[in-house]
């Protein structure tokens, strides 16, 4: 199994920290894999953090992580931006840390809301009542709207939080009018951007997450191996009982053990590839995934 996977597509929110706490090993985990000499990008659907931001954070918890090492959905939303409307002004409706991004890639910020071609809608932990009218009043005005992502809730440091479905929910219901780009995972650009970041292919690389919806999904749909974490909101039996489009290669109770699976070399099912039969280490039942050859990151962007 070792040599199985040279590169390692690990989730943020839910499978290395919930809110501001790190999850119990993950740290130790991610410099075990790196000490293996394995290659790590950490890919979330975070949009309101730029890449800046979210490597002081994971340094904060121990975790070493260079900026080159994070693809954020606002990193991805800031690329499709720039190489398919370059001219385009844009407005945001998020936190600070999606215009730094936005900023760095060379994006144009609307000086105005009525002057912007595209409303971004990200994760707003301060949103205003004037954020929201802003927000709406660019839409009106002409703006089309590009979400970072469109997942339901996160895993906070209370408990399940709020996550830009409510944003996207609120200007869509406003104005009439709907998201026409969402950026995060499950999409394939998520997928082509932490592919580019490796340097590698599909079927060298493993997706491990705690959400059937995005980081499973998204493996199955991109032909990339993936491996559920229970230290998000996703129990074993709904994984075990979830469809093969959501279906995960591996389960396990948190990303610590990740480094032990390795070092085990535990065999794929008949000793095939990852996305061939593989089994699951929680109950041994063959699970099917499929290899879907993609364009690169920029060719996939272009495209859309």
């Amino acid at each position: 199994m070792d040599a199985m996977f040279e590169g390692f597509i690990i989730d943020l929110d839910g499978t290395v920290y919930r809110g501001r706490r790190a999850i119990e090993g993950a740290a130790e985990a991610i410099a075990r894999l790196k000490r293996m000499g394995k290659r790590v990008v950490f890919l979330s659907n975070r949009g309101n953090y730029s890449r800046e931001m979210c490597a002081a954070k994971l340094r904060g918890m121990g975790v070493e992580a260079r900026e080159e090492e994070i693809v954020l959905s606002s990193t991805v939303a800031a690329l499709y931006l720039k190489r398919n409307h370059p001219r385009d002004a844009v407005w945001t409706l998020g936190d600070e840390g999606l215009r730094d991004e936005l900023r760095v890639h060379g994006v144009s910020l609307a000086a105005k809301p009525e002057a912007a071609e595209w409303l971004v809608i990200t994760l707003h932990e301060t949103l205003t009542y004037r954020d929201l009218n802003e927000a709406f009043r660019a839409v009106r005005h002409g703006a089309r709207i590009l979400a970072t992502n469109a997942d339901r809730s996160f895993p906070g440091d209370d408990g399940e939080a709020i996550d830009v479905a409510g944003m996207i929910g609120a200007i869509e219901a406003a104005t009439g009018r709907k998201a026409e780009v969402v950026i995060g995972k499950p999409s394939r650009l998520m997928a082509e951007a932490a592919l580019e970041a490796l340097g590698l292919p599909a079927e060298r690389c493993l997706v491990v997450g705690d959400s059937l919806a995005s980081d499973i999904a998204m493996g199955r749909q991109a032909g990339i191996a993936a491996a559920l974490v229970l230290t998000g909101s996703v129990s074993r039996e709904e994984a075990e009982a979830a469809g093969p489009a959501l279906r995960p290669d591996w389960i396990w109770s948190s990303l610590a053990e990740l480094p032990l699976w390795l070092e085990q070399g535990i065999e794929a099912a008949g000793g095939q590839s990852a996305n061939d039969s593989v089994s699951d280490s929680a109950n041994g039942n063959p699970i099917t995934g499929k290899d879907i050859n993609g364009a690169s990151l920029e060719e996939g962007i272009a495209k859309r």
